[in-house]
């Protein structure tokens, strides 16, 4: 069993319930009990599936969409705080197994700014979850440049995390087994994904570093056609590189629910080894699955040890 940080690690704060509520409906009763007496454990039984699956640190993050939901700009600002100062005592009593991702009002570029540098700075949390985009704002919207800007400046990852559409995809009418997590998320954050690429979030901002989830929503597999469609002999996208460059350079990706040799080898192959870190998507995915499956899929064993520790530990500035 290799030792590992485990990424995206879920967690829910007095208060929060309310904000997930909506987002369970699809689980049925008794998984949806199951799943919130989970989200509010920070003891045994969260420690104990961490032991199983050789889980040496794990990086708690709110379960969305929290306060991303909150129309109420003030109320998501102090109750976002008020989750962050949670989070952090949690992570107190546990220190040697818990690290945090802070959890961003982007009702408010600014004030999202000034939390995400007081987590990191005084919480000394190792980075930040958003949660898709905020009631139809994405990410590369002008009006969070303050927040990028900042992010930069502090060296801080943004992991990217999958929410419901603005409005459920036409084609998938009638087909209930491929909305959310089956494909609905994965094209929807994958797209978030290319709208900061394709927006030129990063040319603004080029030291800014994203993580996506599922081994990057797809993105590592389409990287020529990108660059194809981008180039000038189709949409000629205004980009001092091709849509790849940013990809490989500032995106990272974890193995959350992919437990899959294929699409494993075509992302290391796509981003090299050093941008995939192993990830559990507790308590939405079998963490022994996970840790099973990362212990024995057929990898060199430095790319095994990098995956599941070394890769989060230098990225993260994690130990």
């Amino acid at each position: 069993m290799v030792k590992k940080i485990a990424l995206e690690e879920h967690f829910l704060s007095p208060g929060f319930i309310d904000y997930w509520n909506p987002t369970s409906v699809d689980l049925p009763a008794a998984k949806r009990e199951q799943a919130l007496a989970r989200l509010t454990d920070f003891g045994e039984t969260r420690l104990a599936a961490m032991d199983r699956a050789g889980i040496a640190r794990a990086v708690l993050a709110i379960a969305g969409p929290g306060v991303q939901a909150e129309r109420d700009p003030a109320a998501a600002v102090r109750n976002a705080r008020a989750a962050n100062d949670f989070l952090a005592r949690e992570i107190q009593k546990r220190p040697d197994r818990y690290s945090g991702f802070a959890h961003m009002p982007m009702q408010d570029a600014k004030a999202a700014a000034d939390e995400l540098e007081r987590c990191v700075r005084e919480l000394k949390f190792c980075g930040a979850m958003i949660n898709g985009h905020t009631h139809g704002q994405y990410l590369d919207h002008p009006s969070l440049a303050p927040f990028w800007e900042r992010a930069e400046a502090l060296g801080t990852t943004i992991y990217l995390h999958p929410i419901d559409p603005v409005a459920p995809s036409p084609a998938l009418e009638g087909h209930k087994g491929l909305r959310r997590a089956t494909w609905e998320w994965g094209f929807e954050t994958g797209s978030h994904a290319l709208r900061l690429v394709f927006g030129g979030v990063f040319d603004r901002f080029p030291r800014a570093k994203v993580a996506l989830g599922h081994l990057g929503e797809t993105l590592p597999f389409l990287l020529w056609r990108f660059d194809s469609r981008a180039g000038p002999d189709f949409y000629a996208i205004k980009l001092a590189r091709p849509p790849s460059h940013y990809i490989k350079q500032n995106f990272v990706v974890t193995t959350s629910g992919m437990c899959s040799a294929e699409p494993l080898n075509c992302t290391i192959s796509a981003l090299g080894a050093d941008h995939v870190m192993f990830a559990a998507d507790y308590p939405f995915e079998s963490v022994d699955e996970a840790g099973h499956f990362i212990d024995t899929v057929p990898l060199a064993e430095k790319v095994r040890a990098d995956i599941c520790f070394n890769n989060a530990a230098r990225h993260l500035g994690l130990t």
